[in-house]
């Protein structure tokens, strides 16, 4: 992450495209469960909502498009 200061005060802060975040609560697994199948709605760090696969499950490490905001694969 950078950070841009002018006159000792934050004026832009660029984020990497794609960062980690752990998931903090999900809804419970069902078998059978594969990655083509539908999508959940968890909260990551941060309390953020996100899409996610149905095989993520929670305190899993999620990666994710900050430019989106969309899941992009499990780490």
């Amino acid at each position: 992450m950078e950070t841009y200061i002018f006159n000792d005060k934050v004026i832009k802060v660029k984020m990497p495209i794609k960062m980690d975040f752990k998931v903090i609560e999900a809804p419970p697994g069902i078998k059978g469960n594969t990655a083509q199948g539908g999508t959940k709605t968890v909260t990551i760090e941060g309390g953020a909502k996100v899409n996610v696969p149905l095989f993520v499950d929670q305190d899993q490490v999620i990666r994710i498009n900050t430019e989106t905001g969309e899941y992009v694969e499990r780490v």
